[in-house]
């Protein structure tokens, strides 16, 4: 029986069929019914593919509804949902930042403007004067994260000690207090986006460096923002909350993953492209920057980024052939590397725009959060460690 972790989104019909241990007529009633979608097959005109995606939401839906133990365990490993939020959703392959496309968001907005419409500023503008912000040698801690991390933990026992501001005001202090740590030099006054473009000397990169950041502002719940709203929960300030967010962030399996696509364009470059590709799926590894379980038709994000700033033909090739391989288009984190790479920005600059931007989404959820006084306190099941052998 073929397995669940295929590599292409889509499955044939006897694959599909066995998966979801149904008979064919089932398996076409589920596509009339809508349950799954179907492509056309590349080299058969008479036949169809189904949506591996589809099929593992059919599958879950059918062991939760028998094992409602496990259903809750599996809701914490994409499964069903867990809280609610206005923040932000994703549905049939679009993301939405409150009700607002955030992919026409992107080809406009600023950073800031998505910030507003996250936190509910209203008429409020806690961006204005934007002044320019410092960088202080202190905070330097020898990467990005580690830098922002330091800066936030400076400035809270001062905003411990004062008056506290409203939430969206301090919310627009520590955005721009990670983004210059995080650049790491001082943030001149003006949108985010310039700022970072000044700072880094690459003003060409601006509206490209806006485009990102607006992309990659809040993506629902994932791992970071899951971090983040536990601790808001809690009660705890806006920065550690934040920080919680740039801790979960730097993992591999989700921001570091930048640090990933960048090692795996470089293993491209030094042994071909056929060859990185082969020598990583025949280890069964996956190429990272490529696929994403929320977009089994594509990450729309990158294919926004990557719309806008084409990738150098040596990138361009290497996309091209991981699809000819795998049929796997990139996501978010391959389209910050070709950004970083096509204007020459620093390195490690992909993980930088992913955490700057990211803030507004864990300071929406963070304040989201806190207002329903709940506490994120999940059971855990224990398990009994096996016995001594004698």
């Amino acid at each position: 029986m073929p397995t669940r972790t295929a590599r292409t989104p889509f499955v044939t019909a006897a694959e599909a069929a066995a998966l979801l241990g149904v008979r064919r007529a089932s398996l076409y009633a589920y596509v009339s019914r809508g349950r799954v979608r179907v492509a056309a097959h590349p080299s058969d005109p008479r036949a169809r593919l189904y949506s591996l995606a589809d099929i593992d939401v059919l599958l879950d839906r059918k062991a939760h509804g028998r094992r409602p133990a496990e259903a809750a365990a599996a809701a914490l490993n994409w499964g069903l949902p867990v809280l609610e939020t206005r923040v932000s959703r994703i549905a049939d392959g679009r993301l939405f930042y409150r009700d607002e496309d955030a992919i026409r968001l992107s080809g406009h907005g600023a950073l800031e403007d998505v910030a507003r419409l996250l936190w509910e500023c209203g008429e409020a503008d806690p961006f204005r004067p934007a002044k320019a912000t410092s960088f202080r040698p202190a905070w330097q801690r020898g990467d990005p994260i580690g830098c922002a991390i330091v800066a936030l933990s400076e400035i809270e026992p001062t905003v411990a000690k004062h008056r506290r501001p409203s939430d969206i005001v301090q919310s627009a202090a520590i955005l721009r207090f990670v983004a210059a740590a995080a650049v790491g030099a001082p943030l001149p006054a003006g949108p985010v986006h310039r700022a970072i473009a000044r700072a880094w000397e690459r003003p060409d990169a601006a509206d490209h460096i806006r485009r990102a950041l607006v992309l990659v502002a809040d993506h629902e719940l994932n791992a970071s923002t899951f971090a983040a709203r536990v601790v808001a929960s809690t009660g705890a300030s806006l920065s550690m909350c934040v920080i919680a967010g740039l801790a979960a962030l730097s993992g591999p399996r989700h921001g570091g993953a930048t640090a990933e696509v960048a090692a795996f364009f470089d293993e491209c470059a030094r042994r071909g492209r056929g060859a990185a590709i082969r020598r990583r799926r025949a280890r069964d590894r996956a190429l990272p920057g490529f696929g994403h379980r929320l977009y089994p038709e594509g990450d729309p994000r990158a294919a926004a980024l990557l719309a806008a700033c084409p990738p150098p033909p040596p990138l361009a090739a290497i996309l091209d052939a991981v699809a000819a391989a795998t049929g796997v288009a990139p996501n978010v984190d391959a389209a910050l590397v070709v950004l970083e790479r096509a204007h020459r920005l620093p390195a490690g600059a992909a993980l930088v725009l992913f955490a700057i931007g990211r803030t507004v989404g864990w300071l929406a959820h963070a304040m989201e959060q806190r207002a329903t006084g709940q506490l994120i306190r999940p059971r855990a099941a224990y398990v009994a460690a096996a016995p001594p052998r004698r």
